[in-house]
């Protein structure tokens, strides 16, 4: 017993330095989720050391759990002749095969069956619900699978559906029966104890355990991961679902009755510390996440990339301690594209040609380009307001709104009905395909168009796609399109941008605007309950911070530079995770085969 309290005491590092996190996604930034993994898997080791009978010492006083059995047996029998219960079919006999390990003297194995009156709920339906037993003062409430939690969470008795108490109808599950989902992608996971009386749904079966068997440690046997096996292991159909027959033949162990008082309190203390330990880990991270916000904010309060050089300086020296999670390094990611087009992340240099050249040259080109019939003429842009311009342009910048300096265009419309012999089949982009800063070509659609349509859907290297719509962080994601799909379109959802002249940088107008363009996208875009869009004008209308060609590139190479950092250090810190997760696995697999 001594080793298994060290293994679960003397290893809190272990336990709670593995973290589950939802990976970054590729790209500059992605959003991050984490869970304490390491504290799981402890739960996990807590219940199997107690259904195996390592969790608590054994004493030889205790009356053997067979004694208790018979006893149950024999209560049953009373019952049935008194006519009170229905004569059970009998279980089938329990072979040496079965037993899927060893456990302390004074314990058997039973079938689930001889452990409870098990029985299934009733099916009612919706119109029924809302005819019948909605907005009642009093009855039975009726427990839905959605109410039910995942083991220790309480079942919601306030769903609104009552059943008369005088209904004879429906089924009644006493006051401490368990409760455990059967059927679906909830099936053997969503486990509840009642603490009243209930009616509840037939995707569920109530436990209401024989005198002697204390619902309290059935309740800790379903949230095991040996009895979990056990019940998958007899599910069956597309759905996943295990019948009455197959759960009242799991096989599972039973310990002397005073023991299962004692498990029960051994449990739901280390539980309360597992509690504990997951409130302690999430203070911790959020603690971290300001203290790693406050640091962050002091670079984006940089002066000039001379002070943000020093601010640098002084974070980077605690690199080993601030940035040791994904989401973490998100938000360095983030921060840094700020900077970036802000003018804050490289030094400027005075005989750089101002970029009003490169502006004039890009209107010469349009001007051009509108001569010979290539793009067509829009209408005149507004002049670009001081309450437009979020930041204080470095010397030699220049702002200018997008649709001054590119081509943009909607892409082909959807489901049209064209007719002709010169109709081509071709793959197309739609908004799923458009992430911020890269794409996603595993899954591409194809799309019917006239032959003559194609130079106007046509994507070409370096064209900028932009989404018009989704959620509110999906409006006006961009990435740059470099040929990966012969004669690829876009459909009529993604903008797509082509420059007037290639001495403007894609990947420049690329960072942009998956960072300081995504406050304008917010606040101009057309927002219902779920969803956001942008139009083609307010999208001409965005403003573009525009540097010195020179300075274009060298903050380019030092984002990519500084981009390659941070990937490392998240390859670094999934690495760490991972290993984390091994030792919590391996310190299980030890517990419980000793």
């Amino acid at each position: 017993m001594s080793n298994i309290q060290q293994l679960l005491t003397a290893h809190m590092a272990i336990w709670t330095a593995a973290d589950t996190a939802k990976r970054s996604g590729r790209g500059r930034a992605s959003s991050n989720a984490a869970s304490v993994y390491g504290v799981k898997k402890l739960r996990e080791l807590i219940l199997e050391l107690a259904v195996r009978g390592k969790l608590v010492p054994q004493d030889a006083n205790d009356e053997p759990a067979s004694e208790l059995l018979k006893r149950i047996q024999a209560e049953k029998a009373k019952l049935v002749a008194e006519g009170k219960i229905k004569k059970e079919k009998l279980l089938a006999a329990i072979t040496e095969d079965e037993k899927p390990f060893e456990f302390p003297q004074g314990w058997v194995w039973s079938r689930l069956g001889n452990t409870g009156k098990i029985f299934n709920g009733n099916s009612i339906n919706e119109d029924e619900k809302e005819r019948k037993y909605t907005n009642l003062k009093e009855g039975f409430p009726f427990i839905a699978t959605k109410d039910v939690g995942y083991g220790r969470d309480v079942i919601d008795y306030t769903n609104g559906v009552l059943i008369p108490f005088e209904n004879e109808s429906l089924k009644i599950a006493h006051k401490g029966s368990v409760l455990i989902c059967s059927e679906g992608g909830s099936a053997g996971k969503k486990i509840g104890m009642s603490d009243i009386d209930i009616c509840f749904g037939n995707k569920l079966y109530a436990n209401e355990t024989w005198a002697g068997i204390d619902p309290r440690f059935i309740f800790y046997v379903y949230q095991s991961p040996s009895f979990f096996q056990s019940f998958s292991e007899r599910m069956t159909g597309i759905i996943g679902g295990i019948s009455i027959n197959e759960f009242l033949n799991i096989l599972i162990p039973i310990p002397p009755r005073f023991e299962q008082v004692r498990i029960v309190q051994k449990v739901d203390e280390l539980m309360a510390l597992c509690d504990q330990l997951e409130a302690q880990h999430r203070n911790a991270a959020e603690a971290h996440e300001k203290l790693v916000s406050h640091l962050l904010g002091t670079l984006t309060q940089s002066q000039s990339a001379d002070d943000f050089s020093a601010n640098w300086q002084r974070i980077s020296a605690h690199f080993d301690t601030l940035f040791t999670t994904e989401s973490s390094i998100d938000a360095l990611k983030q921060t840094l594209l700020q900077l970036a087009v802000m003018g804050k992340l490289v030094p400027q240099d005075a005989n750089d040609e101002p970029a009003s050249e490169l502006l004039k040259r890009i209107q010469a080109e349009k001007a051009k380009l509108l001569a010979e019939g290539k793009i067509k003429k829009d209408k005149p842009l507004a002049p670009i307001g001081d309450d437009e311009k979020s930041f204080e342009l470095p010397q030699g910048w220049e702002w200018v709104r997008l649709g001054a300096t590119l081509d943009i265009t909607g892409g082909v419309t959807l489901g049209r009905k064209i007719i002709g012999a010169d109709l081509v089949d071709l793959p197309y982009l739609r908004v799923a395909n458009v992430q911020r800063g890269y794409l996603i070509l595993d899954s591409i659609k194809t799309v019917e168009i006239r032959q003559s349509e194609l130079s106007r859907y046509q994507l070409l290297k370096d064209d900028l796609l932009v989404t018009e719509g989704g959620d509110w962080d999906k409006v006006g994601r961009t990435a740059i399109w470099n040929t990966e799909i012969k004669n690829c379109l876009h459909q009529n959802h993604i903008f797509r941008m082509r420059k007037i002249t290639t001495e403007l940088s894609s990947s420049w107008i690329e960072m942009y605007m998956n960072s300081i363009a995504k406050t304008y996208f917010q606040a101009a875009s057309k927002q219902t309950t779920n969803l956001a869009s942008i139009n083609m004008t307010q999208l001409k209308n965005c403003l573009l911070a525009v540097p010195t060609l020179r300075e274009q590139h060298r903050i380019i190479a030092k984002s990519d530079q500084l981009m390659a950092l941070c990937d490392q250090l998240i390859a670094r810190t999934i690495d760490t995770n991972q290993l984390q997760q091994k030792l919590a696995e391996v310190m299980v697999e030890h517990a419980t085969a000793q």
